[in-house]
């Protein structure tokens, strides 16, 4: 008992650190990109460290490590976070903020935002294997996954139902992972127009040659991911693990589906919907996304 409270103590000391320090750090921020996880953002943060790298001549040439440097988390982590950033003060790298956190307005303050979403049912079926194979804190079934109300489907509509309020207050930008894989040279032009950056058409392509699936999953199975331990010989374990979309329907059956698509159009809330919406994905008729090849999850 004495060492839970010990440890509940610990836990709150520290985040009550990362807070003062981010709210500090905040209005240096040009602006914070934003998803649930396994919603592709490793994919979306490496091709963006590979087009900065290359446009402002860094020479980092990144990998699943030094990509932290040109695009580090919202945290206080000193190689993966703030204080990793590398390249304060160099117009042609803008210092954007990942993160997972929940919406947090006191936080946030002003920023502009990034939003990235992915498919639901995807999303279900990436997280299951990032908390079986990749984490190992969840040994039950798919079903009893989704139904999970600390990792399945519940946490997922809080985080989008949040999410989808709070970006009305702020100047923001949504992408979704399919539009990604439909397009991804597109997807990363209309995120330097939100940013207010000149696109460099030859720099976006060698951006999305970088960040090909193949290439990623190679160098992950190489190197892996800073700060994780897992197998990277088991494909299901790695963060490049099926790069595809709609291929949720590979793992769960019909109920598994239903009750994914239900659970979204009863908990999500309308503007929620709308960003759901945004990743091919109609709640109103269940109708899916095109499958085609894409990196992450």
């Amino acid at each position: 008992m004495i060492v839970a409270r010990i440890r509940r103590f610990l836990r709150r000391s520290g985040r009550q650190a990362d807070d003062r320090f981010l709210q500090a750090a905040i209005g240096g921020i040009d602006a914070v990109l934003a998803s649930y996880p396994k919603s592709g953002r490793t994919w979306l943060r490496f091709a963006l460290s590979c087009y900065f790298d290359r446009v402002a001549g860094l020479g980092v040439s990144p990998d699943l490590a030094t990509t932290f440097r040109i695009l580090p988390n919202l945290d206080r982590d000193p190689l993966r976070g703030l204080p990793g950033f590398a390249y304060g003060g160099d117009p042609a790298v803008p210092l954007i903020a990942v993160t997972h956190r929940p919406y947090e307005p006191e936080l946030l303050q002003d920023r502009p935002i990034i939003f990235l979403v992915r498919d639901p049912r995807d999303v279900m079926v990436s997280a299951y294997f990032h908390a079986t194979r990749h984490k190992g804190r969840f040994d039950g079934t798919i079903k009893a996954f989704i139904a999970d109300v600390d990792q399945g489907l519940p946490p997922f509509l809080r985080y989008l139902n949040g999410w989808a309020d709070g970006l009305q207050r702020h100047r923001h930008h949504v992408v979704s992972y399919e539009a990604m894989s439909a397009n991804q040279a597109q997807a990363i032009g209309d995120i330097l127009a939100f940013l207010a950056l000149p696109c460099d058409l030859d720099v976006v392509r060698h951006a999305v040659e970088a960040s090909r699936f193949e290439t990623m999953r190679e160098t992950e199975r190489r190197s892996g991911i800073p700060g994780h331990s897992y197998d990277r010989s088991d494909s299901e374990s790695l963060r490049m693990r099926k790069g595809k979309v709609a291929a949720f329907g590979d793992y769960l059956d019909e109920e598994d589906i239903a009750r994914i698509e239900d659970g979204c159009a009863r908990g999500l809330t309308a503007p929620a919907r709308a960003l759901v919406a945004a990743t091919g994905l109609d709640l109103t008729r269940g109708t899916d996304a095109i499958p085609a090849a894409a990196p992450g999850g």
